[in-house]
């Protein structure tokens, strides 16, 4: 399966402007981006584990970033994590980096630093990508294994089937188009065809169904198909949103 290129970054930081700013610079760098304005949205958004890496403000409504990291790396989340924050001191980032951080950046910070250090993030990230678990509610999918379970209880995919859900989780929260579909399953649009697309996805709709998982992958009439649950789907910034 060719995966597709684009590294996932979430931003969370409370300040719109902020996150409007780094949403549009980082998209322009190739990346796939999610904003998150509050600690428990971000803490949600990220548990599902499908970022390459994320961009954490300390200084969050509901929950702070320390305690969002630290959730994170109890639940067995390993996802890069770049702390910001306006508190330069070495203690506090210090107690970043023993919670789990993979670094700190200082506010006011030079994007083009910033940009180094997620693309820094991402290399030494690069390998254990394939192998991370991936969570929308009670649906994991191994990378790993190339299992999926809903409930702890195993879903039987074929190989065909496990990569149109691969590609639909590793984006939860967001539209992937039929022709994204085709270069991320089968690698070429020549190789097959949209109405390929169409069939696989409702061959894994209804196995999911079956098992409970129902609603869980959804089409977007005229843009594609989204997997998403109701607590991602209330956690995610309206700002940061594809249009549906």
């Amino acid at each position: 399966m060719m995966a597709l290129v684009k590294p996932r970054v979430l931003v969370v930081d409370d300040e719109l402007g902020v996150r409007r700013a780094l949403q549009r610079g980082l998209t322009a760098e190739g990346m796939d981006v999610v904003v998150a304005g509050d600690g428990p949205s971000a803490l949600r958004i990220a548990l599902t584990g499908t970022f390459d890496v994320i961009l954490l403000d300390i200084m969050l409504p509901g929950l702070s970033g320390y305690r969002v990291l630290e959730r994170l790396r109890g639940e067995g989340v390993r996802t890069p994590v770049l702390l910001v924050s306006a508190k330069d001191g070495e203690v506090d980032q210090a107690d970043g980096l023993d919670l789990g951080a993979d670094g700190y950046l200082v506010k006011p910070f030079s994007f083009v630093v910033l940009v180094a250090q997620v693309r820094a993030v991402l290399r030494r990230g690069a390998d254990e990508g394939s192998g991370r678990r991936l969570r929308l509610g009670q649906l994991v999918v191994d990378r790993g294994t190339r299992e999926v379970s809903f409930g702890g209880v195993p879903v039987a995919l074929s190989p065909r089937e496990f990569a149109v859900l691969d590609t639909l989780a590793g984006r939860a929260g967001a539209v992937v188009t039929k022709d994204e579909l085709l270069r991320a399953v089968w690698g070429d649009e020549q190789a097959a065809t949209r109405n390929a697309v169409e069939v696989y996805v409702g061959y894994l709709r209804r196995k999911l169904d079956a098992a409970g998982a129902d609603g869980i992958v959804r089409t977007v009439r005229g843009h594609g198909y989204l997997a998403s649950t109701n607590e991602i789907d209330a956690a995610l910034d309206p700002a940061g949103v594809p249009p549906r």
